[in-house]
């Protein structure tokens, strides 16, 4: 697979990439599909993203007036998730994390019927794809106000990992560590948003405050020499989404990106989608704009894709 990958990469074949397996594992139930395939079930017509978000709030207002607002409630939710499943499967994802929201259990009417029908879903539109589900808590949440319910979550035995979303200035990582102390005494894989808006003292913090295996973004961690080499010691994996990053201001370019750095500084490191309901760039797009800006070798991004594969 690896001179398959690295040949369609020269190449310049989207085609080509996308038939090699990959991984996404940084992808928001809900936005995680192909806006085509939902403009085409809402009969509707949905214009591109701009190429700038002014903020987290200005992506959000987008995306409820460009997306949500042709399928929404339960139903339009659940194309959505739908629409996640067929997207993975047709850009070959063979690994895929998708985050899920306490809300969005209790929508569904509790945890058994919510796995029930996300597991369905998962068996009729990827059934080839391995996929571990994220149990999300928001940055905003009162943690102990959350935790009986987070528990019946976690005991279910469905869920992969667990993830703090949202504003990430909301409240220091700190607040939630009595969450995942139970969420490590499940064998849950623990993960947090961090280092996308903030600062790499704010990823080093929830890496000490949490436990932390992996980071959602953790862009932030580049602005530090001391702070990449104790994610790299402790192989803490970012989970780095490119076009995220550029279109919320986060980086400049793909050219700049600073998944070089990280690369560099020997942080594991994989490429994710993000809301590829909102930024419109498949894991396949991700890897040929890095290797078209120039910022990474084929051979580097065969490595990070390999990585990505690791389960």
């Amino acid at each position: 697979m690896k001179q398959q990958f690295m040949e369609a990469l020269m190449q310049d074949s989207l085609s080509g990439v996308t038939h090699i397996p990959k991984s996404d594992l940084h992808s928001h139930a809900g936005r995680g599909g192909n806006i085509r395939y939902v403009a085409q079930w809402a009969k509707a017509t949905i214009d591109p993203p701009p190429e700038r978000f002014a903020s987290l709030g200005g992506m959000g207002d987008w995306f409820a007036a460009h997306v949500k607002c042709h399928c929404p409630g339960l139903d339009g939710y659940l194309i959505r998730v739908q629409a996640s499943f067929v997207q993975a499967a047709e850009d070959g994802i063979g690994v895929f994390a998708l985050n899920f929201g306490l809300d969005e259990i209790r929508a569904l009417g509790g945890v058994e019927p919510f796995v029930q029908t996300i597991s369905g879903l998962h068996s009729r539109f990827a059934p080839e794809t391995v996929f571990l589900p994220e149990l999300a808590l928001d940055r905003g949440c009162d943690p102990d106000g959350v935790k009986d319910f987070f528990e019946e979550a976690l005991a279910c035995g469905w869920f992969c990992s667990v993830d703090i979303c949202g504003n990430e200035l909301a409240q220091p990582a700190g607040r939630f560590k009595s969450l995942y102390r139970l969420a490590r005494s499940y064998g849950m894989v623990l993960r947090a948003h961090t280092g996308e808006f903030g600062t790499a003292d704010d990823v080093l913090e929830a890496v000490e405050e949490l436990g932390l295996d992996e980071v959602h973004h953790g862009i932030a961690a580049a602005q530090s020499s001391f702070v990449m080499r104790r994610l790299a010691d402790e192989g803490i994996r970012l989970h780095v989404c490119p076009t995220s990053n550029i279109m919320l201001g986060r980086a400049e370019s793909y050219a700049g990106h600073p998944i070089r750095q990280l690369y560099d500084a020997g942080v594991p490191v994989t490429i994710n989608t993000d809301d590829l309901l909102i930024f419109d760039q498949t894991v396949s797009q991700e890897y040929l704009n890095l290797y078209r800006s120039g910022l990474m070798t084929a051979e580097e991004l065969n490595a990070i894709r390999e990585e990505g594969l690791k389960v």
